[in-house]
């Protein structure tokens, strides 16, 4: 009987594969804090952001300030499970990735070049989780 093992990865993608989960942990974590402090600056004052022009998916701040806050506690915890290295943190952390680059994508009018920058973390988040870790041989 013949029996098929996979190839073992080499060296450097398994770094890569590593070290992109861990730098995504950090991401998700200081994008989490971020977005709490915006969501408190939000609920704090109305007069914090400056809409520019007229938007179809509007928000007061007020509201902007809770939905930030909530979603922004979420992701950095969820970071945290990642960096621990926990499974549901990954998958979590995909979801939570994607609902941040469709919140910062509401968000354009209010912080454009911050928005633009998030939604592109959001996606480094998402492949960096996906991406399967290659750290030991297969059986």
């Amino acid at each position: 009987m013949v029996q098929h093992t996979a190839p073992t990865p080499h060296p450097k993608h398994a770094a890569w594969t590593t070290g992109g989960t861990a730098f995504a942990g950090v991401l998700m974590m200081v994008g989490g804090i971020i977005g709490v402090l915006n969501g408190i600056a939000g609920i704090a004052t109305n007069n914090v952001y400056v809409r520019v022009g007229s938007y179809l998916y509007e928000f007061n701040l007020t509201t902007w300030g809770w939905i930030h806050l909530v979603v922004g506690a979420l992701v950095a915890l969820t970071g945290w499970g990642v960096l621990q290295g926990m499974e549901w943190a990954r998958w979590a952390g995909v979801g939570l990735a994607a609902l941040y680059m469709i919140l910062y994508f509401m968000f354009l009018p209010y912080a454009p070049v911050w928005s633009v920058i998030a939604i592109a973390i959001g996606a480094f988040v998402i492949w960096a989780l996906v991406t399967p870790e290659r750290t030991t041989a297969a059986r």
